[in-house]
């Protein structure tokens, strides 16, 4: 006779649960851990955050950028709560003091070895699902940012050292270098 597997669910409680300093996602019931980011990772996640709010303040633009570690509850029921490297979102009314209430207008995440298959693959389609209208992997090992543009159904590589043209944004491009 053969055991049966049990799945379990994890709930956000489980997140809030966790160790002092220790980060976890939850993708459908189920938690992915996070290991801490190196420097790389923390130079482009500054840089690019702040090429986005100097636009948004010099445009005197509605929308505000909120850099990692920052909750996004991408759906009503709290199925999936991510914390994308950065989120930029232009309705206020979604933003409270948990987080992110839906979908940010614009995600970026900075790959990692531990997050490459999370990135590429889990968060483009959970993504997508929750009405992310942009969405970049920026990915420092080969060195180049994928821009998927959900609304124009688009997806375009840009290597390191072109710009970059923020879709929701007609005249915001950005330049990543290591």
């Amino acid at each position: 006779m053969e055991a049966l597997r049990k799945e379990i669910s994890h709930t956000v409680d489980d997140i809030y649960a966790l160790p002092e300093g220790e980060r976890a996602e939850r993708i459908e019931g189920e938690i992915y851990y996070m290991a801490p980011s190196g420097t790389a990772h923390q130079r482009i996640l500054n840089f690019i955050g702040t090429e986005i709010n100097l636009y948004i303040r010099k445009s005197r633009g509605d929308c505000e950028v909120f850099p990692a570690p920052f909750a996004v509850f991408l759906n009503e029921n709290n199925k999936n709560y991510v914390e994308p490297d950065i989120s930029v979102i232009c309705d206020r009314d979604k933003i409270t003091d948990r987080g992110c209430e839906g979908a940010p207008d614009w995600v970026t995440e900075i790959v990692s070895p531990g997050s490459r298959q999370i990135d590429y693959f889990k968060k483009l389609f959970l993504y997508r699902m929750a009405g992310v209208r942009e969405y970049w992997v920026v990915d420092p090992d080969k060195g180049f940012t994928t821009v998927y543009n959900f609304e124009q159904d688009t997806m375009r590589e840009y290597r390191f050292g072109e710009d970059v043209p923020a879709g929701i944004y007609g005249d915001l491009s950005i330049r990543i270098d290591l």
